[in-house]
C-alpha cells in the first residue's frame, strides 16, 4: 500500500505572508487541526492548532504576524508514491504527527499518524472478519465431563 492510498487530499494551505489569524480561521473553516504553509505548491512548514495556541495566543502574540513566526520547520515530507513502511519510518525519525505528501516537490496530500492507525485497524478487521465468521458458523461440539471434546 502507498502513502497516496491513505493520505488526506486536498490539503488546507496558507501562504508564508498570511497571518496567524488567517491560519486559525482556515483551520476552523475546514475543521482541521493544521494547515500547510506553501509557496507555489512547495511546502515550507506546518502550523497546527497547538502552534497557534502555544506560540502565539498564550504569549499574547500578534495574531496579525506572519504565520511563518509560529510554523514548525523544517518540513519533513513523504513521497506520495512511497510505501507505507517508509511512512512509518519517517514518522518515527521525525517525531512529527503530520507529514505532507508530495509529488515532484509539490504538496498533494497530508498523512497523519491517525491515518496509519486507521489503516492498521482496517487490516485487523480484514483479518479477523473471516476468522470471526467461521467461529460463528462452525458446528458446536459436544463436551465430555471434563470439558474435553468427544
Amino acid at each position: 500500500m502507498r502513502v497516496r492510498d491513505v493520505m488526506n487530499s486536498p490539503t488546507v494551505t496558507v501562504g508564508p505572508g498570511d497571518s496567524i489569524r488567517r491560519a486559525a480561521e482556515s483551520m476552523r473553516a475546514h475543521d482541521v487541526g493544521c494547515v500547510l504553509v506553501t509557496r507555489d505548491g512547495a511546502p515550507l512548514g506546518v502550523v497546527t492548532d497547538r502552534d497557534t495556541t502555544v506560540r502565539a495566543v498564550a504569549l499574547g502574540g500578534d495574531l496579525e504576524a506572519p504565520v511563518t513566526t509560529v510554523m514548525s520547520e523544517p518540513v519533513v515530507t513523504l513521497d506520495a508514491d512511497a510505501d507505507l513502511a517508509d511512512a512509518y519510518r519517517a514518522f518515527r525519525r521525525s517525531g512529527r504527527r503530520r507529514l505532507p505528501a508530495v509529488v515532484q516537490g509539490r504538496v498533494v496530500g497530508l498523512l497523519a499518524v491517525d491515518d496509519l492507525f486507521l489503516d492498521v485497524f482496517q487490516r485487523y478487521a480484514d483479518l479477523l472478519g473471516p476468522v470471526s465468521w467461521s467461529a460463528l458458523t462452525d458446528e458446536p461440539f459436544d463436551e465430555g465431563p471434563l470439558g474435553q471434546a468427544v
